[in-house]
């Protein structure tokens, strides 16, 4: 199956399970016991209410692992990409770049790196979208959290 052509507008992924089915579940479960402890107001009820909010949290919580787990993977990738890539007076200051600026890079052509680099280190771009936003020569990922 061919893949779209992925672009700084396509780009973000989505995880259908995570994002149409657990989250939305677990949401108006929350809503359902709430209403529950409106109508018995036990102590068991509001057990369950403070259960189902524990599980709402797993749910965030456990995606955001994932993805801070995926974003040391990309710090790594990227200083190991730039010490090949980048000239020797950039590469002495691959340590100066943000993980927000490494995460941004990543998205970037090999011939693109250096100017990006440069900006990043001269303070013009800040933020892992500031970076993405001026990328030329899209390098795809397919292999997201």
């Amino acid at each position: 199956m061919a893949r779209t052509a992925q672009t700084y507008a396509n780009h973000r992924r989505l995880l259908p399970p995570v994002h149409f089915f657990v989250i939305p579940v677990l949401l108006i479960n929350v809503g359902v016991e709430i209403a529950r402890l409106n109508k018995y107001r036990t102590p068991y009820h509001v057990w369950m209410v403070v259960v189902t909010l524990a599980l709402l949290v797993l749910g965030f919580t456990a995606r955001s692992m994932a993805l801070a787990a995926q974003d040391r993977t990309i710090r790594l990738e990227e200083r190991l990409r730039l010490a090949a890539l980048l000239p020797a007076d950039q590469r002495a200051r691959i340590n100066d770049l943000t993980p927000h600026q490494l995460i941004g890079i990543r998205f970037a052509s090999d011939e693109e790196v250096p100017a990006l680099v440069q900006r990043c280190l001269a303070g013009e771009l800040r933020s892992t979208d500031d970076v993405k936003k001026v990328v030329k020569s899209w390098r795809p990922d397919y292999l997201r959290v």
